[in-house]
């Protein structure tokens, strides 16, 4: 063989190597995983997404914080392990038995949905401007396995009533089943395929997996209220494709501050997680750690973290990361939308008023 052949046939080998790896890589990044990879995603202007009719500017601007998350493959779990803010959460604590990632993804567009009214209530109540809700129930997006729930009550349900009490929002049916005790039966009314129907669910204890706190409850995650609502004057949120609650307390701060006169961002870069109810409360989110790193990246001045029951709470979890990544962020606590606004309403003005 002469000296060319044999340059050749190395070529020729080195290319078949070239190909075998590509498609040895295509094929690695194809398997899936049974947990979800998440990392810290951005903060994006809620100017550019929020728009009410007749609203007025602002100098400074208020953010929601995201985070990137996909089904997790093998790159993505070797990735995960040189950061602590890289994270791999078991696919069970997302989905239920036999539900898809596309599924999933859907529910998640349903609670954003439902942050944005909610968001725009407080807003708008707060403002003493006008709204109109016409509530049409609780929708069922998920029931807990193992739990009563699973044996009575299916996705898609439209609860109306709790012992014989009409319910319109989450928040009414939470103080309903507070009262109640382990073992007890509760007489539930829903609207199911059209038709009336009356369930007897008993009162259990969560699976320690999703709360173990030992707390008792229903046995349904993530019920939404359901509920047609008016403003005047108009407001419309563009999100794209973000999802989940977690955006709600930012929301509602930007609509805000759209309804009043006064500029409550002072010039500053605001943001912050959290959902939020019809009452104003602010609730726990995931990935806080992951949204404090996204905003200290885009160099926010402020960060608002949830100040939750649960130890750790948000706000603590927020605090523990900005301290070790040693950002010059504020970080906020607040467990209701008057904390939040009590805070912007008293913080020392570095710019003239709208």
């Amino acid at each position: 063989m002469t000296e060319n052949q044999t340059k050749k046939t190395m070529n020729k080998r080195k290319r078949w190597f070239i190909y075998l790896f590509v498609i040895l890589l295509i094929l690695v990044q194809q398997i899936p995983l049974p947990y979800y990879y998440s990392q810290p995603g951005e903060a994006s202007s809620l100017k550019e997404m929020i728009t009410v009719e007749e609203g007025y500017e602002e100098e400074g601007e208020f953010y929601l914080t995201t985070i990137r998350q996909r089904r997790a493959n093998i790159p993505l779990y070797l990735w995960a392990q040189f950061s602590p803010y890289r994270e791999l959460i078991p696919r069970e604590h997302y989905l239920r038995e036999n539900e898809t990632d596309e599924q999933y993804f859907h529910r998640q567009t349903l609670l954003m949905k439902s942050a944005q009214e909610a968001a725009k209530i407080v807003a708008y109540e707060a403002a003493k401007k006008e709204y109109h809700v016409d509530y049409r129930g609780i929708r069922v997006t998920q029931v807990i396995e193992g739990m009563d729930a699973a044996n009575h009550l299916q996705e898609g349900d439209l609860i109306q009533q709790v012992d014989g009490k009409e319910v319109k929002t989450v928040e009414e049916m939470n103080e309903q089943l507070e009262k109640k005790e382990r073992g007890e039966e509760v007489t539930i009314l829903l609207e199911r395929n059209g038709e009336m129907v009356k369930e007897r669910v008993m009162i259990d204890v969560f699976p320690e997996d999703i709360d173990d706190t030992g707390r008792t409850g229903l046995g349904i995650s993530f019920p939404v209220t359901e509920r047609d609502v008016t403003f005047n004057p108009d407001v419309t949120i563009e999100a794209g494709s973000i999802g989940g609650p977690s955006a709600g307390l930012m929301f509602s701060l930007e609509i805000y501050n759209q309804l009043t006169a006064t500029d409550w961002t002072h010039g500053l870069k605001i943001a912050g997680t959290g959902s939020i109810d019809e009452e104003g409360n602010v609730g726990r989110i995931g990935g806080v750690e992951q949204k404090v790193i996204a905003a200290d990246q885009a160099q926010m001045d402020v960060f608002f973290a949830p100040d939750d029951e649960f130890s750790p709470s948000n706000y603590e979890q927020a605090v523990k990361t900005a301290e070790a990544i040693e950002t010059d962020m504020e970080i906020v606590p607040v467990t209701h939308f008057n904390e939040a606004l009590h805070y912007l309403k008293t913080y020392p003005k570095k710019t003239g008023s709208k």
